[in-house]
C-alpha cells in the first residue's frame, strides 16, 4: 500500500496483500476513463435533506446566511440583489433569472443594495407550505397585494442542501466559495430552463412538491458543476488539470474505479507508461500532491462511506482497504478525516437511531 513516509521507487504492501509482478511496461487500459470518472461523478451527484424558501422582499433589505455545513442556493425569480461572500469586499450584482451555488455553505450577505444594515435570515418570518419548503417574507407578499403601486417585490427561491460527495472530494474542495450560474448558463442552456421550472414548483405549491423539487436540485447542481468543469477548461489548475490530462487522467480513473486496490507506485507508472520518478514528479506537479497521499484520501472517502452509511466495522474496513491492522487504518483516518473512525460510526449510529 502507498503510504506518505514512502519513496517512489519503493512502497511496503500489506502482510495480507498479493503479491504483485514487478511493472515492466504499461498495464492494460482500466475500464474507467478520465471522461468517464467525471461522468460518473455527476451522474452520482445527490442532494440531501434539501430545503427550500421562497423568500418575498421589499427594498430597502439585506439578508445575513450565516456559514452552515450545507450547500446554498440562490435563485433570483424577480426583481434583483447584490451578493457578498465571507472573506470578501466586493458585492456581484444577481439580476433576475440569474443564480449562485455556495458548495461549502459559506456566510454571505445578499441585499437590495450594497452595505445595508443586514438580518439574519432566520429573524425574517416563514410560513411552511410544505414538508421543507418555505415562505419567507409573507408579510412582503401581502403588503404588495395591498399597494400595488408601491416599491416591488424581490423574489428569491433559495435551497440549503447536502452533496452525497464526500467534503474530502477533490471535485468538491476545488470548487470555488460561490458559482454563478448566470455565466454558466452561456454554455448549458438547460439551467435557467430547470431554475425557472423550479421556482414555478414552489409558487404553485402541489402535491409531492418537495420530491419534484429534490429531483430537479439533481439535476441543476449537476448542470452547473459540470458548466463549471468545462468553463475551466482552458486555465483548470489540479485535479480537473488532472482528470483532463490524457496520461495522469487514467491514472487517477483507475485509483477511483479501484480503492480497496493496493496501488503502488511501479503499478501507476505503469498506467502512466513512465518511469517511477517521472510518474511521481509528473503527478505531484499536476494534482498538487504526492500519489502516496492522494490514494491515502481515495481510500479514506471509501472508508468514511462503508462506516458511515453502511455501519461498517472498522476491522472490516481496514481489511478490505489492505490495511495490516487495525490501528495503522485508524491513524491514517484521523489523520486524513480529521475524527478517529470508531467515533465516526458512533455518531453515525447515533444519528440512525
Amino acid at each position: 500500500m502507498l503510504d506518505e513516509s514512502s519513496s517512489a521507487a519503493a512502497v511496503q504492501a500489506p502482510r495480507h496483500a498479493p503479491v504483485h509482478v514487478p511493472v515492466t511496461g504499461p498495464l492494460p487500459p482500466t475500464p474507467l476513463k478520465p471522461a468517464d470518472l467525471l461522468t460518473q461523478i455527476l451522474l452520482g451527484l445527490r442532494l440531501e435533506g434539501v430545503e427550500y424558501g421562497r423568500c418575498l422582499l421589499r427594498a430597502p433589505w439585506a439578508v445575513a446566511f450565516p456559514a452552515r455545513a450545507e450547500a446554498r442556493f440562490h435563485f433570483v425569480a424577480r426583481g434583483g440583489c447584490w451578493l457578498k461572500t465571507a472573506g470578501s469586499a466586493e458585492w456581484v450584482r444577481l439580476n433576475a433569472g440569474d443564480a449562485v451555488l455556495l458548495p461549502r455553505g459559506s456566510a454571505h450577505v445578499l441585499a437590495s443594495a450594497p452595505d445595508l444594515p443586514t438580518v439574519e435570515i432566520d429573524s425574517l418570518s416563514r410560513r411552511a407550505v410544505a414538508d421543507d419548503i418555505y415562505l419567507v417574507g409573507a408579510e412582503a407578499e401581502a403588503a404588495a397585494k395591498a399597494m400595488p403601486s408601491a416599491e416591488p417585490v424581490d423574489v428569491m427561491f433559495c435551497g440549503a442542501m447536502r452533496f452525497n460527495l464526500d467534503p474530502l472530494h477533490p471535485l468538491l474542495a476545488m470548487m470555488p466559495d460561490a458559482m454563478r450560474a448566470n455565466d454558466l448558463a452561456r454554455r448549458d442552456p438547460t439551467v435557467p430552463a430547470l431554475l425557472e421550472a423550479m421556482e414555478r414548483e414552489v409558487a404553485m405549491d402541489r402535491i409531492g412538491a418537495c420530491g419534484i423539487l429534490a429531483r430537479m436540485a439533481d439535476v441543476l447542481a449537476a448542470s452547473i458543476i459540470r458548466a463549471w468543469v468545462e468553463c475551466a477548461c482552458n486555465d483548470a489548475s489540479g485535479w480537473i488539470a488532472a482528470v483532463q490530462c490524457p496520461s495522469i487522467g487514467k491514472v487517477i480513473a483507475a485509483i477511483h474505479a479501484e480503492p480497496e486496490r493496493d496501488w503502488r507506485v511501479p503499478e501507476l507508472a505503469g498506467l502512466m507508461g513512465a518511469s517511477r520518478s517521472r510518474f511521481a514528479e509528473a503527478f505531484t506537479r499536476t494534482v498538487g500532491e504526492s500519489p502516496a497521499r492522494y490514494v491515502a484520501k481515495v481510500k479514506m472517502f471509501q472508508a468514511r462511506r462503508w462506516i458511515a452509511q453502511e455501519g461498517m466495522r472498522v476491522a472490516v474496513a481496514a481489511d478490505r482497504l489492505g490495511y495490516d491492522s487495525e490501528a495503522s487504518f485508524s491513524r491514517a483516518f484521523k489523520r486524513i478525516v480529521g475524527q478517529p473512525p470508531g467515533a465516526l460510526r458512533r455518531s453515525a449510529a447515533s444519528a440512525a437511531t
